[in-house]
């Protein structure tokens, strides 16, 4: 049986792949605040991640926040708040770095495996052409190069992993209540199934790469 590890599975997004994968048969081990992980909080990353015991054939990394708790993302360079940027880069950036940090243990080497991040097409800087939103944007911009470089790590060691980050669209959550704006959404569920088609189709020449849940890639 496939064994699956979901780093943020009672999120929207998370929780819609946890499920997806457990009614296709997959062993799916969950961490989440549930189980004591706060993305700020390095002492729990490394004393969460410890608990966990592969070798697993997928890790989902499904976490991140748009904006502090109370405030939103950023109109202008003018609005930029230190702390708040702090805290959104601690989230976003250095929580799933820590996370990715420790992964290589939980990966079978003489198999394929697949290591996926959930990033945003607003981390793209070469799809950027509208500015504003600069924290949420600079932390995916920073996520991308910590998978790019954890692709590259891994893939020394084990042969056969394939690590990506991946954009899953504009998804129907508390987390784009009041942002989506004209963008169509999709529920979890749908957005779920299409980034698991998406990592099916992963050969190891796509490791290190940046795709949305179309499979096509996104500009850096």
């Amino acid at each position: 049986m496939e064994r699956a590890l979901v780093i943020g599975a009672t999120g929207g997004i998370g929780g819609a792949l946890a499920a997806r994968l457990v009614g296709r048969g997959v062993a799916v081990t969950g961490l989440s605040r549930a189980e004591g992980l706060e993305l700020g909080d390095p002492a729990s990353i490394g004393r969460v991640m410890a608990s966990a015991e592969g070798p697993f054939d997928l890790v989902l990394v499904a976490t991140g926040i748009l904006a502090p708790a109370g405030k939103g993302p950023e109109k202008s360079l003018g609005a930029i708040e230190a702390g708040a940027m702090a805290e959104v880069m601690a989230v976003n950036a250095i929580g799933p770095a820590l996370i990715l940090s420790q992964v290589a243990r939980l990966l079978p080497r003489e198999r394929r495996s697949v290591v996926a991040v959930l990033s945003a097409r607003v981390g793209s800087i070469g799809d950027n052409r509208l500015g504003g939103w600069h924290s949420y944007r600079a932390s995916k911009a920073a996520l991308n190069q910590i998978v790019r470089g954890a692709a590259i790590e891994l893939g020394r060691t084990h042969g056969h992993a394939i690590c990506v980050a991946l954009h899953p669209g504009t998804v129907a959550t508390r987390f784009t209540t009041g942002y989506a704006g004209r963008h169509p959404t999709v529920p979890p569920e749908e957005a779920a199934g299409r980034l698991l088609a998406v990592i099916e189709g992963l050969g190891s020449a796509q490791s290190g790469g940046f795709f949305d849940h179309e499979g096509r890639e996104v500009p850096w």
